[in-house]
């Protein structure tokens, strides 16, 4: 009976199953590692199901106990559930049955220790490992609410979906997860923009030799590349909704086929998403669906934008460069704090990404090694099309005016999109937001 527990439990990618007949030395074993469930017979020898439950609970109060009985009795049910058992199984209940409920008790240890981990750290100011954020340039308290935040989910195999707009460093938030989770593979990433169905299925679970023509030779896909590490996937609004449906197998079953095989493979890779679209959106309007959403958002991780983070500014001119001395072999002279002030009027449609673009252009020109103001006021206005917050308030919008022949509607759509692209320093997102269409919108558009 335990040999075949065993098994199952193994074939269905659950490790670390470890058996023991002689009841008494339960609580030993216990205690010699972690676990994230138990599951116990009722009716044992020396110590039966119903002693040992009250004192599991008392000494290891967040594994979630399983008590399995031969038989169907409700009082014996009853009474193991209000001394605090986690659920009760009948050994005549398919296989299925039981390890959804192994599986259920796993992710209730898991939300456990996240709700523990969560309790202690809303009280502590430093982080334990802050080396795990130092790629995210940032003095921003909800930053640091987030970094808090990752720790404490940090060994956990749920799911994370991050959020926010283009630019704001979201794979560098997702690096974060996976240095602070501690997992032993490696961080795997893919962006999911402009990948059509057979490019995302075969880059993502691979493929045997022969599955279409020019497959000469098997290959792994990134799911197999990540194990036991991270599997980051970008743009995740973008995916089909075929492809939808065979990631959500793979977070449910956490297994896959490769393309040309009818034998599933396991997966250990932890999952972590992320999006400038808005989902809830994009499930309205049946272009993504509500389980994988659900799936996807174990945890929610939401960037601000840089217009919110404005006391970043100095830190992040000052390192951008630093970044553009090394990369142009020369020095260059600035005063962060100077800078910051001028771009604090600036709001930055394409965040991050678009100041570290405009501190290296600004290097990259300034010939006499000096990035004053003035250069920077210069280039903005030339290639960024920048006029400051308070110029624009003192300059009303001038009407849309039409001459005596209507333009066509096609010709109002190119209007509109251009200047939204001038106004968003071409930058399709950021473009997308100012007249309220998706980014696939205006790509299409692009390319018609």
């Amino acid at each position: 009976m335990l040999a075949s527990f065993k098994t199952t439990l193994r074939s269905k990618g659950i490790g670390n199953v470890v058996t023991e007949n002689d009841s008494s030395k339960l609580l030993s074993i216990l205690a010699s590692q972690r676990f994230c469930a138990v599951a116990i017979d009722l009716m044992m020898p020396k110590l039966s199901g119903e002693e040992l439950i009250p004192q599991i609970v008392t000494q290891h109060p967040n594994i979630p106990i399983l008590v399995i009985s031969g038989l169907n009795q409700v009082k014996s049910a009853v009474n193991c559930m209000r001394l605090g058992a986690f659920d009760f199984i009948v050994k005549t209940e398919e296989r299925d049955t039981l390890i959804a409920a192994v599986r259920h008790a796993i992710e209730m240890f898991e939300l456990r220790q996240e709700n523990s981990s969560l309790r202690e750290r809303f009280f502590k100011k430093e982080l334990d490992h802050p080396e795990y954020f130092e790629n995210i340039v940032t003095q921003n308290k909800e930053m640091h609410s987030i970094f808090q935040y990752i720790e404490a989910i940090a060994e956990t195999s749920r799911p994370v979906l991050i959020t926010g707009e283009s630019g704001v460093g979201k794979e560098l938030v997702a690096r974060a997860v996976h240095n602070s989770s501690g997992r032993t593979g490696e961080f795997v990433a893919l962006n999911i923009a402009g990948l059509d169905d057979n490019i995302v299925a075969d880059t993502l679970f691979g493929h045997t030799k022969g599955a279409y023509t020019g497959a000469t030779k098997p290959r792994m896909g990134l799911v197999e590349k990540a194990k036991n590490g991270t599997l980051f996937l970008d743009e995740i609004g973008d995916l089909s909704l075929a492809s939808q449906t065979k990631l959500l197998r793979l977070l449910q079953e956490h297994e896959y086929l490769p393309l040309g095989s009818d034998m599933a493979k396991r997966s250990s890779a932890r999952i972590v998403a992320a999006t400038h679209q808005n989902l809830n959106e994009l499930q309205e309007s049946s272009q993504f669906r509500r389980d994988l959403f659900y799936r996807l958002r174990g945890h929610l991780l939401h960037i601000p934008p840089l217009r919110d983070r404005k006391e970043d500014l100095p830190q992040l001119i000052s390192h951008f460069v630093h970044e553009a001395e090394i990369n142009l072999g020369k020095m260059v002279t600035s005063n962060p704090t100077e800078l910051a002030d001028y771009l604090s009027q600036y709001t930055f449609p394409g965040n991050i990404r678009e100041l570290k673009n405009l501190i290296l252009d600004c290097s990259g020109t300034c010939v006499d090694g000096l990035l004053s103001t003035t250069h920077v006021q210069r280039l903005l206005t030339h290639s960024y099309d920048y006029q400051p917050e308070s110029a624009k308030a003192q300059q009303p919008e001038a009407p849309v005016t039409f001459g005596s022949t209507l333009p066509s509607l096609k010709e109002i759509r190119a209007a509109l999109i251009n200047e939204a692209l001038i106004r968003a320093n071409n930058n399709q997102s950021g473009a997308a937001q100012l007249i309220g269409v998706t980014r696939q919108a205006i790509s299409k558009y692009l390319r018609e």
